[in-house]
C-alpha cells in the first residue's frame, strides 16, 4: 500500500449563478447560499423569507427543565440498572447542581458529586415544594397539598 500525503480539497456547493444544482465540484468558481436563521416555529414564505412571530417562547415540560427550575433543591433518585449483578436498583440522594438532557448532576451530602444517567431514572422525590413550570404558562411554584 502506498502512502500518499494529505492534501485538503475545499468544495463549492452550487453553480456560478447562486443555486443548488445538487453537485459537488472542486477548484470550480461557484457560491454557495446560505438559507435563512429562522427560530423553530417561525412560518416561512414560499420564497424562503421568515415571518417573524412575536409568540413567547417557554422551555419544554421534560424532566432537565423542571430539574433546572428546582436547582439547589435536595432530592432522592431511584434509579434502576437492569442485568447488574452487584444491585439492580439503587438510590441516590442530593442537592440538584445541574441538568442536561440525558443526565443530572447532584452533590451527596458527603461532598462526592455524581452524574446519573437519565435512562436508569424511575422517578424522584423531593421533601419540599419544587418549581414546576408547564408550557404556556408563566413558572409557578407547586403548593403542597394540606
Amino acid at each position: 500500500m502506498s502512502m500518499q500525503p494529505f492534501q485538503p480539497v475545499s468544495y463549492q456547493i452550487g453553480n456560478e449563478r447562486g443555486g443548488f444544482g445538487g453537485q459537488m465540484n472542486p477548484g470550480m468558481g461557484g457560491s454557495y447560499m446560505m438559507p435563512p436563521q429562522v427560530a423553530s416555529g417561525n412560518p416561512m414564505t414560499p420564497q424562503g423569507s421568515v415571518i417573524p412571530t412575536n409568540a413567547p417562547v417557554y422551555e419544554q415540560s421534560y424532566v432537565e427543565n423542571i430539574l433546572r427550575l428546582n436547582r439547589g433543591k435536595t432530592g432522592t433518585f431511584y434509579m434502576t440498572y437492569e442485568n447488574n449483578k452487584e444491585w439492580n436498583a439503587k438510590i441516590f440522594k442530593g442537592i440538584v447542581e445541574a441538568a442536561g438532557r440525558d443526565h443530572i448532576i447532584i452533590s451527596e451530602p458527603s461532598g462526592k458529586r455524581v452524574i446519573l444517567l437519565t435512562i436508569y431514572l424511575d422517578y424522584i422525590t423531593f421533601d419540599e415544594p419544587i418549581n414546576y413550570q408547564y408550557p404556556g404558562t408563566q413558572g409557578n411554584q407547586i403548593q403542597p397539598r394540606r
